[in-house]
């Protein structure tokens, strides 16, 4: 699981990132990514009621990218809000490793990954 210390602890951060921040559109997931001026990178995984019914659906997929950020977190060098917004329920059938190498490839599309 991600550390507290690099999530999101309100919604009005979520609410700035997704309206100020720049889109990266993947298959499965996006990625909206907002410079912020805290000194620390926050992440925070967004998986609608549309997308998944079930709230244990919703929160294995999220718990899974979460764990995903965590292991590329020391790649991420700069002071970004960063929300992954699940849009596809084929997420959930998406091995591990795959769901790493999407993530990874959005992260670096959108800039942030050294």
């Amino acid at each position: 699981m991600l550390p507290s210390q690099y999530r999101f602890h309100s919604r009005g951060g979520v609410n700035y990132t997704r309206s100020h921040g720049r889109l990266v559109r993947g298959t499965e997931l996006s990625l909206i990514v907002a410079k912020n001026t805290r000194g620390r990178k926050r992440f925070a995984v967004v998986v609608s009621k549309k997308v998944l019914k079930s709230a244990v659906g919703r929160n294995r997929v999220r718990r899974r990218i979460y764990e995903a950020l965590r292991l590329e977190l020391p790649k991420i060098h700069q002071p970004v809000d960063c929300l992954v917004m699940v849009f596809s329920s084929d997420i959930k059938s998406i091995e591990f490793n795959d769901l790493k190498n999407i993530l990874f490839s959005l992260l670096k599309k959108a800039d942030i990954v050294v």
